[in-house]
């Protein structure tokens, strides 16, 4: 089968959830069907794995708006023979309909976020029209494509869709088991002795693009609600926050037990040194990509209610401890019971989030459809 998708920013390299989920959703989807990429010109076809890449979209803002694209996006699709056109996320709404009603394709919206929530929770003003045509573009899509039950539920009760057209296709994870031992312990004592850390010090990572406001509000809350609280229970611990933009004036004051260690071109080594992730953000929607990436590493992990949309604990056996929003106290006794816990993921971890079968079963979705 043909496909091609439109993608409407710059997602190699990948450095935030968003790019992160394009760029292995299509590394694995492309081991089921022929797929073409439509990209903006910033991204480096060297990394596109599997796939074809077109960087035919400007950088520019107006690009959301161009008519021109209606023309090259019709000819890609005449000549790449496709029967099927992926929009990710709903901007490119108005594209993906008229492009289904001109080339007979059928159109998918593959959702990150219900978008228009999102925005709402940021304090945007115009969160209200973008409902009105995310609603518009799902209920046009043959079938939609979303990031967690809880999504789903919400956009079929308010957007009035058809249950059968769609489907959960999540965040997922590239490791399909729990890494080695030995693989751990390596990891831990390179961080150990980077950071000259004593053995018996536990490390807590939290990380994410902290130019994004729900993650430097996260960053926040640990910062002045929870390490205070770290503090109080007289013991040693090493807090490594890693990520882009990390605020200066944060960088410059300095906090007990927080070492500020800024981008990591290789979070694995973070994820597998690490005892316990922290992942305490009250805003956003979706499913946070990170918190799946730690669990997948085997690591423990603490989260806000908010912060572990779905995730179902169940298949975490344990190393996921979930609070309420803003009950800092119980965030710090999860930390310090989470630290201690030993316990390994279970395959059924894996099963429902390993990219691989993510990617089929949004493959046999479509194949289903067909029949």
């Amino acid at each position: 089968m043909n496909i091609v998708s439109l993608i409407p920013y710059p997602f190699l390299p990948p450095k935030s959830g968003g790019q992160n989920l394009i760029f292995r959703f299509y590394r694995f989807f492309s081991k089921y069907h022929n797929i073409t990429c439509v990209g903006t010109k910033q991204n480096d076809p060297a990394l596109a794995e599997g796939y074809i890449l077109l960087n035919c979209l400007s950088d520019s803002r107006i690009r959301y708006v161009n008519l021109l694209y209606f023309f090259r996006l019709r000819k890609i699709i005449r000549e790449k023979k496709a029967s099927h056109l992926i929009i990710e996320h709903p901007y490119f709404g108005w594209l993906g309909v008229l492009l289904k009603k001109y080339c007979g394709v059928k159109l998918i919206v593959h959702s990150h976020n219900i978008e228009a929530y999102r925005w709402k929770s940021l304090g945007k003003w115009w969160w209200s029209i973008l409902w009105q045509y995310e609603r518009y573009t799902h209920r046009q899509a043959d079938y939609n494509f979303f990031i967690t039950d809880a999504d789903q539920q919400l956009a079929t009760r308010e957007f009035g869709l058809k249950p059968e057209r769609c489907t959960i296709i999540t965040y997922g994870t590239e490791i399909s088991t729990p890494p080695r031992p030995e693989d751990l312990r390596d990891a831990r004592r390179s961080l150990q002795q980077q950071y000259s850390v004593a053995p018996d010090v536990p490390l807590l990572l939290i990380n994410g693009a902290f130019h994004y406001g729900p993650n430097r509000e996260s960053l926040e809350n640990l910062v002045f609600h929870i390490n205070p609280l770290l503090q109080k229970m007289a013991w040693s611990y090493l807090i490594l926050v890693c990520g882009m933009d990390i605020p200066e004036n944060l960088i410059r004051t300095g906090f007990p037990n927080i070492i500020f260690a800024g981008y990591a071109a290789d979070i694995s080594m973070y994820l597998k040194g690490c005892q316990l992730f922290l992942n305490p953000v009250l805003q956003g929607a979706g499913i946070k990509t990170k918190l799946v990436e730690a669990l997948g590493f085997n690591l423990n992990a603490v989260s806000t209610a908010s912060g572990a949309i779905g995730i179902d604990p169940k298949l975490c056996n344990g190393k996921l401890w979930i609070c309420q929003d803003n009950d800092w106290d119980a965030f710090a006794t999860g930390i310090h019971r989470q630290v201690k816990l030993q316990a390994d993921i279970p395959q059924a971890f894996y099963d429902n989030f390993y990219w691989k079968n993510v990617a089929k079963k949004a493959a046999e979705f479509i194949e289903r459809k067909i029949e």
